[in-house]
């Protein structure tokens, strides 16, 4: 099925870090009982049989989910991982990212553990230093000089696009040259070395209040295959699973997960919009920046809310300017449908409010409402920004249980609704192969016993005599689900 121009899969994945409130719960544990109890007593999906990964996702650590999506538990940090289905809709997206995380929630409770146990979405552990990703994904037309030639041409929207789409965080981090890890090292964490080339350390960073990024501090790359130490802005994919009709899966690493809905769509909607750009030729050359990675760290900690970066001709220009410029030439695209027109209406409407006063875009941007979040908890206990309390506010923004978390205490606009969010629980999108692979999932979950079976993104085996292949994203896959 051929795909019209502006018709795009995507999808993101979403890391989440788990905190107990005493020693004698361990995260490891509580993630596991987690998935079990989703697939073995809610029965939601189809836990995996088989290896996926024998080091980051051995048999039984997830499976596929009957809302198109897939829970699972990655090896290297023990964290609860959540991949929303392939979507075609920024509301179908929005509403099956909240799903996975109402799923996560609600086993919590069954389990009775919501007063030992917390999951957030953030993407950073402000003492460890450590960072955690949102990962997205988008179905993208590519040629072989993409990543070389095209991809550069999306780095000025990127890293400046965190004006609307970063979520902030109190204080920083700096990196610093750690050296190769010596054989104990490896001995000892084997799983976390076998990606490793070179080894950074970080420590805090008290220069700066409040960023609009969570993870600026940490990219150090704009492209990296390998990304475990070397954390890039976009990693390379050609795998065959995400292929179709020369379109290949753009994995976008840099970003960070919004609780903002708005933020959310806003976020996911304008980089599909300036895909489609690169995609048509119409991004000019001089769209470039001098230096994407130093950008997007200035970008992310200046305080003025200026904003301004060197573009590759030497021109010193703002990221307000820079947006515009990217929505300038996407105005060709409106009337090509209700949700492009959404993007482009709100995108120009946020880039008038940042310039402004970026201080009333409190119901639309994340970072704005956590500043104003934790300027007035600072306010009320009389902190300046050198405390470590704030650092815990920071955490509890992103508590992913909405009667637990501060972003709740002055939620943004809507993006959709609740009722949206209940159904796509058990429901996935209607118009991508999601849709065929989640009939399936409750095909095997319906049978006593239920055999034998292995789910993938692109093609499905029943027993050992049946696999349903589904190589096309944009195709439901629905009479062959029912046969």
């Amino acid at each position: 099925m051929a795909a019209a121009p502006g018709d795009r899969i995507f999808g993101v994945e979403t890391e989440f870090g788990t905190l107990a409130a005493s020693d004698d719960v361990r995260p490891e544990e509580v993630v596991e009982a987690i998935k079990d109890h989703v697939f073995r007593e809610q029965r939601l999906g189809a836990l995996d049989l088989h290896a996926r990964d024998e080091v980051f996702e051995p048999a039984e650590a997830g499976g596929f989910l009957v809302n198109g999506g897939r829970l699972y538990i990655d090896a290297v940090g023990s964290h609860l991982e959540y991949a929303t289905a392939e979507c075609r809709t920024l509301r179908d997206l929005v509403a099956n990212d909240r799903a996975g995380q109402r799923i996560v929630v609600r086993a919590i409770r069954e389990l009775g553990l919501q007063d030992e146990v917390d999951v957030y979405n953030n993407s950073i552990d402000h003492f460890s230093g450590h960072t955690f990703g949102c990962h997205e994904n988008y179905l993208v037309r590519m040629s072989e000089d993409f990543f070389s030639h095209k991809a550069p041409l999306l780095y000025a929207f990127l890293v400046t696009r965190q004006i609307f789409a970063g979520v902030g965080r109190v204080g920083g981090h700096v990196l610093a040259v750690g050296g190769r890890p010596n054989m104990a090292d490896v001995s000892a964490n084997p799983v976390d070395y076998i990606w490793v080339s070179q080894v950074y350390n970080v420590y805090p960073d008290d220069s700066v209040p409040f960023q609009l990024s969570q993870r600026a501090d940490h990219i150090i790359k704009t492209i990296a295959s390998r990304v475990r130490f070397n954390r890039a802005i976009i990693n390379p994919k050609w795998e065959h699973f995400y292929a179709h009709d020369g379109m290949h899966r753009l994995h976008v690493l840099f970003g960070e997960s919004n609780q903002n809905p708005f933020a959310y769509a806003l976020k996911v909607g304008t980089t599909s919009v300036v895909l489609r750009l690169i995609e048509d030729g119409l991004v000019p050359e001089e769209l470039q920046l001098a230096e994407p990675l130093i950008a997007l760290r200035d970008v992310s900690r200046d305080q003025s809310y200026e904003w301004p970066v060197q573009m590759a001709d030497g021109d010193v220009v703002t990221a307000v300017d820079v947006q515009r410029r990217y929505l300038e030439l996407a105005q060709p695209y409106r009337g090509s449908g209700a949700e492009t027109d959404w993007v482009l209406d709100e995108w120009a409407s946020v880039l008038d409010g940042l310039e402004d006063d970026p201080m009333t875009m409190r119901d639309r941007l994340d970072w704005v409402n956590k500043r104003l979040v934790v300027e007035e908890y600072m306010k009320e206990e009389g902190l300046d920004w050198g405390a470590d309390a704030l650092h815990s506010v920071d955490l509890e923004y992103h508590n992913v249980d909405p009667d637990k978390s501060l972003y709740y205490a002055a939620p943004g606009r809507e993006f959709g609704d609740e009722l949206d969010v209940l159904d796509a629980m058990t429901e996935p999108p209607s118009d991508t192969r999601a849709y065929g692979r989640a009939q399936l999932v409750r095909k095997v979950l319906a049978r006593r016993p239920a055999g034998s079976y292995m789910f993938d993104w692109s093609g499905v085996a029943l027993g050992r005599n049946q696999y349903i292949e589904m190589p096309d994203p944009f195709d439901t896959y629905a009479d062959l689900a029912r046969g």
